[in-house]
C-alpha cells in the first residue's frame, strides 16, 4: 500500500501524497514544537516541511522510511528557522496599574508558548526507536521544553532525535548530514546541559494523575483562592520553592516570600477574575479572564500549573495570544 502511494505521489498525485503524510502530521508538529518552543512557529515549520516534501517526493529513494524522511526535512526546517535570527524579542511587563516586585532573576528562555493537550492525541503515542530515554509525555512538559530551548540548536536536534524519538546515531548523522562522532559529541554536551536546567529527579513528589480527583481538587482550590483574592489560601497551595514565570516577559519569581509580593499586587485590588479550565503540555491549565466594568471578561492569558504531590511547584503565565489554539476566545460575554 505504501509503495503504491509513493509511486502515485511521485507521479504528482496530491491525494496520494496527503494519504502518505497525514498520519505523521501531528507528531511532526510536536517535533517542531520541541525544537522551536512555539506553537505558531511549529505550525509554520510543519507547513514548510510538507511543502518541501511534496516538492521533493520525486527524489525519495526509499533508503529510509517515509516517516524518517519527513523527520529529516522537519528537523532541518527548524534548524533553518533557528538560524534566521528573527525570533521574537522579550516583552515588557504589560498589566497596567500593577508594579511587579524586583524579580528573583531574568529567565534564560525569552520565547515559549504552551501546547494544547487536545492536539497531542496521536502525537505522543508514536513508535520510538531503541535509543529513546524519555517518555513522550515527559518530553512535552513545560519544564522539558523550556530546558530544550537553552541548548544550542544542533545539540537540541540531536538530543530530541536520539533520546526522545530513539533514532540511532548513524540515522541522526544521516539526517543532519554529519558524522556519528559529531552526533555522539553533541549528544554528550546536550545531556550535560539539559540536566543542569531540569529540576533534579527524585526531589519532588510525582504529580497526581491527569484529571484525577486529586488533581481536580487542587486546581479547584487554586481557582477559588485566585478568584476570591485570598493570598493566604493561594500561598498554602504552593511549594516553598515555587517558581512563577511569564514568557516572553523575562521576569521570574522563586520562593513563597517574593511570590506573595507578586500576587499581592495582582489578585484582589478590585479585579475580578474568571477561569476556563483546559490542559497544556500534559498539565492542568486555566484560561484567565478579567471582568471589565461593562461585564465583558477580557482574556488576560493562560496559566499552566506544574503540580508536585498535593502542591503547585510552578506557575507559568502566557499572554492572551496563546488562547486561540486552545479554542478559547479573546473575551467572554458578561
Amino acid at each position: 500500500m505504501t509503495t503504491d502511494l509513493i509511486t502515485r505521489a511521485r507521479a504528482g498525485d496530491g491525494d496520494a501524497f496527503r494519504e502518505l503524510t497525514e498520519s505523521h502530521r501531528r507528531e511532526l508538529h510536536v517535533h517542531c514544537y520541541r525544537m522551536l518552543g512555539s506553537f505558531q512557529d511549529a505550525e509554520d515549520a510543519l507547513q514548510d516541511t510538507l511543502l518541501a516534501a511534496w516538492q521533493g517526493i520525486g527524489g525519495f529513494e526509499g533508503r529510509a522510511s517515509i516517516r524518517t524522511w519527513l523527520y529529516r526535512i522537519a528537523t532541518n526546517r527548524c534548524l533553518n528557522a533557528l538560524r534566521a535570527a528573527n525570533r521574537r524579542p522579550a516583552k515588557e511587563w504589560d498589566l497596567p496599574g500593577v508594579e511587579p516586585p524586583e524579580p528573583t532573576r531574568l529567565g534564560e528562555v525569552v520565547w515559549l508558548e504552551p501546547y494544547p493537550d487536545s492536539l497531542l492525541e496521536g502525537a505522543v503515542n508514536v513508535p520510538l526507536g531503541p535509543e529513546a530515554r524519555y517518555e513522550q509525555t515527559e518530553a512535552i512538559s513545560l519544564a522539558f521544553v523550556t530546558a530544550l530551548q537553552v541548548l544550542p540548536a544542533r545539540q537540541r536536534a540531536v538530543l530530541i532525535l536520539r533520546e526522545v524519538l530513539g533514532y540511532r546515531a548513524n540515522e541522526v548523522a544521516d539526517m543532519l548530514e554529519s558524522t556519528v562522532e559529531s552526533v555522539t559529541s553533541a549528544l554528550k554536551r546536550a545531556r550535560a546541559s539539559l540536566q543542569r536546567h531540569l529540576p533534579p529527579t527524585g526531589e519532588r513528589e510525582p504529580a497526581p494523575a491527569p484529571d484525577s480527583p486529586a488533581e481536580q481538587t487542587l486546581v479547584a482550590k487554586f481557582v477559588r483562592a485566585y478568584e476570591s483574592g485570598d493570598i493566604d489560601a493561594l500561598l498554602a497551595l504552593l511549594t516553598a520553592d515555587v517558581l512563577v514565570s511569564m514568557p516572553p516577559i523575562p521576569l521570574e519569581y522563586q520562593g513563597l516570600d517574593v511570590v506573595a509580593r507578586f500576587y499581592a499586587g495582582l489578585i484582589g485590588q478590585g479585579r475580578t477574575y474568571d477561569f476556563v479550565r483546559t490542559r497544556a503540555n500534559g498539565q492542568p491549565a486555566l484560561g484567565t479572564y478579567i471582568r471589565a466594568a461593562t461585564g465583558i471578561r477580557h482574556g488576560a492569558g493562560l496559566l499552566v500549573l506544574t503540580l508536585t504531590g498535593d502542591r503547585i511547584g510552578a506557575i507559568t503565565r502566557f499572554d492572551n495570544g496563546t488562547l486561540p489554539p486552545f479554542g478559547l476566545p479573546r473575551s467572554l460575554p458578561g
